[in-house]
């Protein structure tokens, strides 16, 4: 089966590495507003712009970080990615012990977080194109996707119960310490890795920072399916603040409610990743993508019909389920794609400009999404991105452009 197929000691590293990351990850979700609130005392606004602002800024100052991450090897650029995460994190248990923990240093460890990601995220599939056999990507992704959903499902509930027992700052000190496991984990991974060349003599020119974006511009597919991915993920990811206050706020759910209303449906990311590689081999790559990024986006428009007590957050549940499903479906085939569609010279600024895209989208429409609620209330607010979220699968590629990816030059060993 192609869910049990070994890829190899290095990709054991790899996968491990980032498993404990992001079970760290998820441990701490939502640990810098909730600290906001509980040991600061932030207001709305204040918060607001922890979660939004401070992720955009990091996408910001990702931007230059793309061709410094192009250019050297990825394994060094994802270890000290880490460290600079676990180093940004762990100031906060320090200063809240010491008294002199402030709003502003949670801004600046959320925009630092979110760069750093963003340059792990892009030497992470760069790496990855290079440590597996291309046959293999579709495994290798879904197993990574696979891990996210199961992380997502069971962390944040672990967080809150440990938050509740032994304080606000527990799961960031978790969160911290994931990230330093993880450099070691790839630290481990052994094997040559060579440095990537510029093309040309001379310092790399100043336009390399826009080569991503020029790459999916250029390519009809990748250019459909970034639009698409754009607006889904900003539009879903809107969404949670508002459920978050018509659920607890207007109809009186309780908290463990809440968290189960997301936690439970994240395990059908497990069943979407599990089946990707048996669907693509059954229907093709390009039915997958249309289906499932179809799939995906019908079902938001639902969380604006939520009634109190048991009928609502079984509906909460399925709608998450059924959108779960599909992105967990959808996510491995289009991380595949993406990196057979793209040269190894252009892989890590592609990826970091698919990822500072989608964090700016979310940011810009939460925000927008804040507003119209502040004016309209949570419910209308829900059912416009509902209903936004419909025409999207209009962006999604018509034509089968999945079976002819873009040469690529000889790949270097990693």
């Amino acid at each position: 089966m192609l869910g049990r197929r070994s890829l190899g000691r290095r990709f054991g590293w790899l996968w491990s590495a980032y498993a404990v990351s992001a079970y760290g990850s998820a441990l701490g979700f939502g640990a810098l507003p909730l600290i906001a609130v509980l040991v600061l005392r932030a207001g709305p606004a204040e918060v607001s712009a922890l979660s939004a602002v401070g992720p955009a800024v990091g996408a910001l100052i990702a931007v230059p970080l793309a061709p410094w991450v192009e250019f050297r090897r990825k394994r060094p650029v994802m270890i000290a990615m880490d460290l600079v995460r676990f180093a940004a994190m762990a100031t906060i248990p320090v200063a809240y012990a010491l008294g002199t923990l402030g709003f502003v240093q949670l801004f600046v460890i959320s925009a630092v977080v979110a760069a750093a990601r963003i340059a792990a995220t892009a030497a992470g599939g760069a790496y990855l194109k290079a440590l597996v056999r291309p046959d293999d990507l579709l495994v290798a992704n879904a197993r990574f996707e696979s891990t996210n959903w199961s992380s997502i499902a069971v962390g944040p509930p672990l967080g809150g119960a440990a938050i509740g027992v032994f304080g606000p700052v527990t799961t960031v000190v978790a969160d911290a310490l994931s990230y330093l496991l993880s450099a070691l984990g790839i630290t481990a991974i052994r094997g040559r890795e060579d440095a990537p060349q510029p093309s040309g003599r001379g310092p790399v020119r100043a336009g390399a920072v826009l080569d991503g974006w020029r790459h999916i511009a250029g390519d009809p597919g990748l250019r459909a399916l970034y639009l698409n991915n754009l607006l889904v993920s900003g539009l879903i990811m809107a969404t949670e603040p508002l459920l978050a206050i018509l659920l607890l706020r207007q109809l009186d759910f309780a908290p463990w409610q809440y968290g189960l209303a997301f936690a439970a449906p994240c395990l059908g990311g497990l069943v979407g990743s599990r089946l990707a590689g048996r669907v693509v081999a059954r229907h093709g790559r390009h039915q997958v993508l249309r289906t499932a990024g179809t799939l995906r986006a019908v079902w938001l428009i639902g969380l604006a019909f939520v009634r109190p007590g048991v009928v609502g957050l079984v509906t909460v549940m399925a709608v998450e389920l059924a959108i779960i499903v599909n992105m967990s479906l959808h996510s491995p085939v289009l991380a595949t794609y993406r990196l057979e569609r793209t040269p190894d010279r252009l892989v890590a600024r592609t990826l970091a400009a698919w990822s500072i895209g989608q964090q700016v989208s979310i940011a810009v429409l939460t925000a927008l999404g804040g507003l119209l609620a502040d004016v309209t209330g949570p419910r209308t607010a829900l059912a416009a991105a509902g209903l936004l979220i419909l025409g999207t699968p209009l962006l999604l590629p018509r034509r089968d452009r999945t079976s002819q990816p873009e040469p690529e030059p000889s790949r270097s060993p990693a």
